[in-house]
């Protein structure tokens, strides 16, 4: 099965020399499903010929905000609803789970709430899942069809799915205790001391990644 990334962001530099960027982690985190992948670098404006070019997607986490104005996010958002007409699996991480849901007719804003960075506990299918998080922007206010599956204190709308072909998720389970450990190291400079405190102190604590990777390839799939 050919699955198409859209990486709407690149890893800091210093994270990309040890761990590949963004796109790696995921053929790393997905590697039970046996995958082919094709990376698209819609940040850069490279874009796909439309929803046929794979068999289902994926959409990374990025540094922008869904609510900017760059010029490759208005063509991103067509593209979410034409894989959504075109009925191919879709799934969003971080950014992608907020540019979906905004594409869908949702809202993404910062949130006042702040930071939630590191390990953090959420409730999905009535258990609580352990993943690392490292953002501000959330979605405040739902699309039309979504239904909440999963939440934390902090954060409301922590994993959403539309249907069985579409789910997304605020928290990143392609990332380790290694990328949380350089971001900390390279790109925490907004973030405040006592979070980044907190993110430090949870690095040897275990994560519930291969969970949730369990449930991206069922949805590739088409057995979730």
């Amino acid at each position: 099965m050919h699955i198409g990334i859209l990486q709407t962001g690149h890893a800091p530099d210093e994270i990309t020399a040890t761990h590949g960027d963004y796109d790696s982690m995921f053929h790393r985190l997905l590697a039970a499903g046996e995958f082919t992948f094709t990376t698209w670098n819609v940040v850069d404006g490279d874009f796909p010929d439309g929803p046929k070019a794979a068999d289902g997607w994926l959409i990374t986490g990025s540094k922008h905000g869904a609510y900017e104005d760059h010029p490759w996010i208005p063509p991103l958002e067509d593209l979410i609803r034409a894989i959504r007409d075109a009925d191919k699996p879709l799934l969003g991480i971080c950014f992608g789970h907020q540019i979906i849901a905004q594409a869908l007719g949702g809202r993404v804003e910062k949130f006042a709430g702040g930071w939630a960075v590191g390990r953090q506990a959420y409730r999905l299918d009535g258990e609580t899942y352990h993943l690392n998080a490292w953002h501000q922007d959330q979605v405040v206010e739902l699309p039309e069809g979504a239904i909440v599956e999963g939440a934390t204190t902090h954060c409301e709308n922590a994993v959403l799915s539309y249907g069985p072909r579409i789910w997304t998720i605020q928290p990143h389970p392609e990332f380790d205790a290694d990328v949380i450990r350089g971001l900390i190291q390279h790109s925490s400079g907004t973030v405040p001391s006592g979070l980044i405190a907190h993110a430090r102190e949870s690095l040897p604590e275990q994560t519930d990644n291969a969970a949730i990777a369990a449930r991206m390839i069922a949805v590739l799939k088409g057995a979730a």
